[in-house]
């Protein structure tokens, strides 16, 4: 488990040290070319070091020369003609200090003299052992260091925008339930408000079914979800301190069938039976009534609740019913898992909510 953790924080903090990256890559371009040698028994030990150094020298030149200066100038800018002929030209001088370094340095360090060298001449003009020989040598590993960086860039900024999204979902979620919590507190606050002014018997206990409820907004759901079955005791404590505002003349029902709990988007229930209290039994001055199902099976969560309409003009009151919120809130966090439908029919506002549910998410 120690081991494990020291690689981990040894991983970050390599990420963060682009000098630690470069290095670990040209160490293993090197040791990976020793080793072939060793293995194929081309050269010595020391020969294979002295010559993958030499050789290391213009693979690094005509990597960091593509990487940071040609492509992002030249091929980036759609100036073609320009990066083909640059790009060419520094393959040529590229390759002929390779053999350069080679043959002077390399040679001369590894060889026991007397041996003939070629001239500068020699070396720049014979292409063909050029385009054989040092191109490929040097360039295969241009190419993987491109390859590497570019790969390397891509998947970081997928990983910011991936980030900056996640970002973005949270800021807005916290926007929206900034927007319903406020509404609920000032509600709640305004009925105990009313008892108070009755001196009611029931002022304490009103007092503390709202501590319950706060200390569950304010500490127990600040996650991006939060267990089902503590939203439902939070659920039947706002019920609870509802009805302290009427009188039996309210029928509330609430059926539960939760075959096991599940992780659900905090505050979205309570905002519909908020919406069903206010806008519901609050301006229904017959008998209300207001009906609420939840059930949880089989993956599938569905949450059903209906309540007594006045007869305020549907137009009029349509525009009382804000449930906007709460649509964009499921569009953030199920997108496509999700079915919302509300029905206004033969007296009943009715809201039908499913979602999919993974009892692992």
């Amino acid at each position: 488990m120690a081991d494990k953790i020291w690689f981990e924080q040894t991983a970050l903090r390599l990420q963060e040290k682009k000098w630690a990256k470069h290095f670990i890559f040209w160490s293993v371009i090197v040791v990976a070319f020793m080793t072939r040698d060793r293995v194929l028994d081309l050269y010595s030990l020391y020969a294979s070091f002295i010559r993958q150094l030499c050789y290391l020298i213009p693979q690094m030149i005509a990597s960091y020369f593509l990487a940071y200066y040609l492509i992002p100038k030249y091929a980036v800018a759609k100036r073609k003609l320009v990066y083909i002929i640059i790009c060419i030209a520094s393959i040529y001088f590229i390759s002929v200090l390779g053999r350069v370094l080679i043959v002077y340095l390399s040679e001369s360090l590894t060889r026991t003299p007397p041996f003939q060298q070629e001239s500068l001449w020699q070396i720049m003009t014979e292409w063909k052992h050029l385009i054989l020989k040092y191109v490929p040598h040097i360039y295969s590993v241009v190419f993987g260091f491109l390859f590497l960086k570019f790969f390397l860039h891509y998947t970081h900024t997928q990983q910011r925008a991936l980030k900056a999204d996640k970002e973005k979902v949270a800021a807005e979620l916290r926007l929206l339930k900034a927007q319903l919590n406020p509404h609920f507190l000032f509600n709640t606050l305004n009925n105990i408000y009313v008892l108070a002014l009755e001196k009611s018997s029931k002022t304490a206990y009103s007092i503390e079914k709202l501590s319950e409820i706060l200390d569950y907004i304010l500490y127990r759901c600040t996650d991006k979800f939060t267990s089902l079955l503590a939203e439902i005791h939070m659920l039947e404590n706002y019920i609870e301190l509802e009805k302290l505002r009427y009188d039996d003349r309210l029928v509330v029902t609430f059926q539960k069938h939760i075959e096991e709990d599940v992780k659900i988007a905090p505050l979205i229930l309570l905002s519909f039976v908020e919406n069903a209290f206010k806008h519901g039994a609050g301006e229904d001055s017959g008998s209300p009534r207001i009906e609420i199902s939840v059930t949880y099976e089989k993956g599938l969560f569905i949450f059903q609740i209906s309540n007594t309409v006045s007869d305020i003009p549907k137009e009029e009151r349509a525009t009382k019913i804000g449930l906007v919120n709460i649509t964009k809130q499921l569009d953030l966090l199920y997108k496509d898992q999700y079915d919302l439908k509300i029905i206004e029919q033969d007296g009943l506002f009715t809201v039908t909510l499913k979602i999919a549910i993974d009892n692992e998410s």
